[in-house]
């Protein structure tokens, strides 16, 4: 991996766990300094940033890290309804019985998490193993493969209503229920529980309220 790879995956990481918040200011010559780079190869790592909407580059305040833009990530959440409405139809007639017991150990995992203090990263990847597996095991995970790519401000969205404990118990809760309706082949409540589980968060204040300053305006 090359020396300008190794920081746009440092930088990425930081901005996808809030490390770096939005709107907060990339200097060039901090980061120059931190990563013992020139500015000539720095300024290519952070083009590619803003074409990935990691940041946003301003030619006069500078480069600041990309507030979460709503209409993006109701844009994901409207992909990924449709696509898990159709593959847990699917996974209903299909999913084997080793599905079925690798879906109930993360499940397990799942659980034992929501019990520790910093519970909202391992639960993050979790719950992004539960839904990969979903697409997996129906034969769709170039699907999933593809979501993760225009990804930057759905996970910081999720991550932001993640921290609280309440939210992680409702998650794994409907997952319990997915996942008991899919075995039970019960898809006439599978519709619009995947409906709730995806895109009840999309219509509450709760970012509003608490993270105003995130949201791009």
């Amino acid at each position: 991996m090359s020396i300008k790879e190794e920081i746009m995956k440092t930088l990425k990481q930081e901005i996808l766990t809030l490390t770096l918040k939005p709107g907060a200011i990339l200097s060039e010559t901090v980061l120059s300094e931190r990563f013992q780079i020139s500015r000539t190869p720095l300024r290519d790592v952070l083009k590619q940033l803003s074409l990935e909407s990691y940041i946003d580059i301003y030619p006069k305040k500078g480069n600041l890290v990309s507030f979460i833009d709503l209409e993006s990530v109701e844009q994901i959440i409207f992909l990924r309804s449709v696509l898990e409405k159709e593959i847990i139809k699917y996974l209903s007639e299909h999913l084997a019985l080793k599905g079925v017991h690798e879906l109930k150990d993360i499940l397990d995992r799942q659980k034992a998490v929501i019990r520790e203090e910093n519970a909202t990263e391992p639960f993050l990847n979790l719950d992004d193993a539960f839904h990969a597996a979903l697409f997996r095991l129906a034969g769709r995970e170039y699907l999933w493969n593809l979501i993760q790519q225009s990804n930057v401000h759905y996970v910081r969205y999720r991550r932001l209503h993640m921290l609280r404990k309440e939210k992680l118990e409702e998650i794994w809760n409907e997952h319990q229920h997915i996942l008991e309706y899919m075995t039970q082949r019960e898809t006439d409540k599978l519709e619009a529980l995947i409906h709730h589980h995806l895109r009840e968060d999309i219509n509450s204040l709760y970012l509003q309220e608490n993270f105003a300053d995130y949201i791009r305006g």
